[in-house]
């Protein structure tokens, strides 16, 4: 069975694309891209994405597909197992490894998270295509300014709780990251515990978990529209990866993380101990009004619209759900 762990909707061009980071027992991981919804699918000889030999790396599996700015129409990124960064100048067919971030003298010291050593968030400035921000687990964030040459840690409190100094520069297990594009130095990160928000671009960061009733999580989705609206979904610890009380809800802060609201409405109110969200299977789309939508381990869809606080169930008795995307098309 292939299993697909990264989907992404590339609007850019006259015909949409999609692309699915997958994974085959037979053939190994790789890029597919399609051009008529889905309805076929093609695959570049030899696999869209591999490690130079100079490396001695190969690829394990792709955790992230980011299409571009619009800017660069034909840029797409690529965050793979282990922990490294490619970029494809050709819509997604091919990747060239990132060479700056893959050098850079703290990588042979990140260790492996609970799903394996990898880069699972890449997020573009809106404004200026050479500065991107990727989340690694466990090595934390890291920033560029120069296109990938070099990059930073970029980790100014958010807590590490596994290691006896809580506030190292780097190694951190940063679950996911979101920026709205009207406001690109404002950025929510959900971590290894805890839930950050940064006010300027990434150089601090501050705790904004106040409220919810756990700061244990994998997703964080920011609205289409809103900037400030961000959601979450919550679970209990590391070590209890369950929702509070078995009682799944999404919550909401339209105040930038200030206060937290639960949505709750239309999803089970007891005894869903295994309803959780992994970090990619959040989304929404850009409609108005605009939908959110998230997947869950036991092979639900969920989506509810503005204004509903309802979530309507789409979908069941699905495997795990590993990614979510959603898109208006035309």
């Amino acid at each position: 069975m292939t299993s697909v762990g990264a989907v992404a909707v590339d609007l850019r061009r006259s015909t949409p694309r999609l692309l699915a980071g997958t994974d085959s027992p037979h053939w190994g991981p790789s890029v597919f891209t399609s051009d008529d919804l889905g309805k076929t699918w093609s695959d570049s000889e030899g696999g869209a994405i591999r490690f130079p030999a100079s490396t001695e790396a190969a690829l394990a599996a792709v955790w992230q597909l980011q299409p571009g700015l619009e800017s660069e129409p034909d840029v797409v990124w690529a965050g793979v197992e282990p922990a490294a960064l490619f970029r494809s100048t050709d819509g997604g067919a091919t990747y060239s490894l990132v060479e700056g971030l893959w050098n850079h003298p703290h990588r042979e010291t990140w260790m492996p998270g609970g799903g394996g050593q990898c880069l699972h968030t890449v997020v573009l400035q809106p404004d200026d295509p050479a500065r991107v921000m990727v989340g690694i687990s466990t090595g934390g964030v890291y920033r560029t300014a120069d296109g990938g040459a070099t990059w930073a840690p970029s980790n100014s409190g958010i807590e590490a709780r596994f290691y006896p100094d809580i506030h190292p520069e780097y190694g951190q297990c940063v679950h996911r990251i979101a920026r709205h594009p009207d406001r690109p130095d404002q950025l929510f990160l959900q971590n290894h515990g805890g839930v950050y928000r940064s006010d300027d671009g990434g150089t601090t960061w501050i705790d904004i978990a106040p409220g919810l009733p756990g700061d244990f999580g994998f997703p964080v989705v920011v609205h289409p529209h809103r900037p400030g609206t961000v959601y979450l979904f919550p679970q209990v610890a590391d070590a209890n990866r369950v929702p509070p009380e078995g009682r799944p809800a999404v919550y909401r802060s339209t105040d930038a993380g200030d206060t937290w609201e639960r949505l709750d409405g239309g999803l089970p109110s007891a005894g869903a101990w295994g309803l959780t969200v992994l970090r990619d299977a959040m989304g929404t789309d850009a409609g108005d009004p605009a939908g959110v939508y998230f997947g869950t381990r036991t092979g639900e869809v969920y989506v509810a619209l503005d204004g509903e606080d309802h979530w309507n169930l789409v979908a069941r008795h699905l495997p795990d759900v590993l990614s979510v995307r959603a898109a208006t098309v035309a």
